[in-house]
């Protein structure tokens, strides 16, 4: 199933699933009382239907099967928000060893881009600190935990933080715990892993560069209102296939920036099931980002972001996920 969560004439969020090429909507709960004359408390929401486990996916399933035409809406008439908005929790992962490297490299370069000799400073500077961290990162998987109050849809734009001017985006995998789980053994996670969709972690490079020195791992560079982005839709595992085989593309007005695929995640999701797990439990609903494949984002490129800019990120069998950059006038 491709599941979605709209926003009804009403404000109120729904759960649905996207038919046809992803051009309509099946709601879910009108699609219950069409065929079975009642509503289901499962059907309330995405999170709802999650957490009511397989058997309440199962009703979902055979809703879709049928598709009741009462229950059939046209994707252009709805505001799709995240798959799950807000979800219970956001860790996001790094798993991709070339976007560490040439994010550092690409940060390195800046700081000596007013140099008499740039190339030369660059090639001078002591790079231990970076060193360490791809050593940790190679050693276990490392992570931090966003604000899951700040995440939006694809039909929301992101709005510029009034601190920042160095804005980018991230290309990301991303993966929704299903099941309820503690000291979970890598060969039984993917049995946790419901479905996937496309993150675009955005960040706020300039404030980045400033709090990473205190070692704390990201906060305002990333926690600002609308600063994840999902969708554009949840893809339940059944109909992924190999999640370590897709093509992850990013766009940027229409100029491809960057691609990459997940073969190339040093840590796929059972690790980090595996290893947050420990004396942890995790949720139905839960997101665990893959972090930024390699060419995934701006910096890499010392490219950033511009007021009005529309990013497309796109990754096989989840579909594309369009953002537009918003400033408001001052």
């Amino acid at each position: 199933m491709r599941l979605v969560t709209y926003r009804d004439a009403g404000g109120f969020q729904r759960a649905g699933a996207l038919l046809e090429k992803d051009q309509l909507v099946l709601d879910l709960q009108l699609a219950s009382e069409a065929i079975h004359g009642r509503s289901r408390p499962e059907f309330t929401s995405v999170l709802a239907l999650v957490e009511a486990g397989e058997g309440a996916l199962d009703a979902a399933r055979a809703l879709v099967q049928r598709t009741p035409a009462s229950a059939v809406l046209a994707r252009a008439d709805v505001h799709l928000c995240a798959p799950i908005q807000p979800p219970p929790q956001i860790r996001d992962c790094s798993c991709f060893e070339l976007h560490l490297r040439q994010s550092f490299a690409a940060a390195r370069r800046m700081r000596v881009a007013r140099e008499p000799d740039p190339e030369a400073a660059f090639k001078a500077m002591n790079t231990r600190a970076d060193d360490r961290v791809v050593d940790t990162f190679n050693r276990q998987p490392i992570y931090y935990k966003g604000n899951r109050f700040a995440v939006i849809g694809p039909d929301d734009d992101v709005i510029w933080p009034s601190y920042s001017k160095a804005m980018d985006f991230e290309l990301e995998l991303a993966c929704y715990i299903g099941r309820k789980g503690r000291d979970i053994p890598r060969d039984k996670a993917r049995d946790y892993i419901l479905g996937y969709t496309i993150f675009n972690d955005m960040s706020a490079r300039d404030a980045q560069a400033i709090e990473m020195v205190g070692m704390l791992g990201p906060a305002k560079s990333k926690d600002f209102d609308t600063g994840n982005v999902m969708g554009p839709c949840l893809v339940t595992a059944d109909e992924i296939g190999d999640p370590y085989d897709l093509n992850m593309i990013a766009r940027v007005n229409g100029e491809e920036w960057g691609r990459g695929n997940t073969r190339d995640m040093r840590w796929q999701f059972e690790d980090l099931i595996a290893h947050i797990s420990r004396s942890e439990t995790l949720y139905p609903g839960e997101v665990l980002g893959s972090g930024t494949v390699g060419n995934g984002c701006g910096l890499e490129q010392l490219r950033f972001l511009k007021p009005d800019d529309v990013i497309e990120l796109e990754i096989d069998g989840i579909g594309l996920l369009r953002t537009r950059m918003t400033k408001p006038v001052a």
